[in-house]
């Protein structure tokens, strides 16, 4: 599975189920942290949609409440190498 594809599916994903005006697949490059201040600034909710918007995309689980999915959510690659690893796929490029 290539990354740049994964990738591009979750942001996609992320565009799909969060509403922040303005937001473009532009401004979400793989390795930029997508929540807090210093990210994208995207949200808690935000978090929940886009979390239940992958299950549901790509039938993978996040525990709840498990602080692992902070490392998970840091950012497109993040979840990039979450999901691949829950596909049992290995990510090229």
């Amino acid at each position: 599975m290539k990354r740049a594809d994964l990738e591009e599916q979750i942001r996609q994903v992320i565009l799909a189920s969060v509403e922040v005006d303005g937001l473009t697949a532009a401004d979400l490059p793989a390795d930029a942290a997508l929540f807090g201040a210093d990210g994208v600034g995207l949200d808690s909710i935000d978090a929940l949609e886009i979390g239940a918007a992958l299950r549901k995309r790509f039938q993978v689980k996040f525990k709840a409440n498990a602080a692992e999915n902070k490392v998970h959510f840091r950012s497109i690659a993040s979840l990039a190498d979450f999901i691949a690893a829950n596909l049992g796929e290995t990510l090229e490029g």
